[in-house]
């Protein structure tokens, strides 16, 4: 079979984490398993009586275009299960992944898309990961869900938990994020976000209470893409808690985990 669209590997070892994380450390060997090369341009040969052409990258877009058997089409980008192509008389137009798997490599062995790239990075609309450290001197490990709303700006949902010595914590929080470069396999990233922290007290000789408070942060990080759908995020966040006592709390958090798109 002919393997098409790899993408470029970073080679990476998975660094010593906590048992609550051990199934992380099992994404990232995944993550970063070996692939071929990156190519520069990949063109397939209709094996179809015909491939359609659609205006854009959906079943609602209009068919405005076919390739008869036997032409060669340059698949120029892809969009979740579309891929952009063009045709040798020049047109652009789009194309189902369920059509592109009937076609053919240059050497005439099926063509096979296994692979997503960077550039589908920059399309995607979800994105969900996990990421572990610290919470105020307190272990946290953190699962997200995020929604794209533009290349640079996407809404998360943060779903924490912080086991410290003396209480547990556990935190909700909606961000907004801006991506400063989503066309780079590296990119820093800003963020601003607000929500509930809720405080269970682990004391044992005098009775006590637990407690919600209203919480702001702001922050950065790096997301790293790393191949296929997965990347590799790291940050650091600065809370204020806004207790019912006369000061609010200052908290730090830092966290590094994965995440994938799709």
């Amino acid at each position: 079979m002919a393997s098409a669209l790899e993408v470029c590997a970073l080679g990476a070892g998975p660094g010593r984490a906590a048992r609550a994380i051990a199934w992380l450390a099992a994404l990232a060997a995944l993550a970063l398993a070996p692939l071929a090369a990156c190519a520069a341009t990949y063109e397939v040969i209709v094996e179809d009586p015909y491939l359609e052409l659609h205006t854009g990258p959906g079943r609602g877009y209009p068919v405005f275009q076919i390739a008869e058997r036997g032409e060669r089409v340059e698949l120029i980008r892809r969009r979740t299960d579309w891929f952009q192509v063009r045709l040798p008389r020049g047109e652009v137009g789009w194309v189902p992944l369920a059509q592109l798997r009937r076609t053919l490599g240059l050497d005439g062995e099926p063509f096979d898309v296994l692979a997503y790239e960077l550039a589908d990075y920059t399309e995607r609309r979800w994105e969900v990961g996990a990421l572990y450290g610290d919470f105020g001197g307190a272990n946290v490990i953190s699962v997200y869900g995020a929604f794209g709303m533009t290349p640079n700006l996407s809404l998360e949902l943060w779903l924490s938990q912080a086991l410290g010595r003396f209480s547990d914590s556990k935190i909700a929080s909606l961000d907004v994020v801006h991506e400063l470069f989503p066309d780079k396999r590296f990119s820093p990233y800003i963020a601003l976000g607000a929500g509930v922290v809720k405080t269970d007290p682990k004391a044992t000789l005098v009775a006590t209470t637990d407690r919600s408070d209203a919480a702001a942060h702001a922050g950065g990080g790096l997301r790293a893409y790393l191949t296929r759908r997965f990347l590799f995020r790291a940050e650091y966040k600065s809370y204020v808690v806004f207790t019912s006592r006369d000061d609010n709390e200052e908290i730090r958090e830092w966290k590094a985990g994965f995440s994938f798109f799709f």
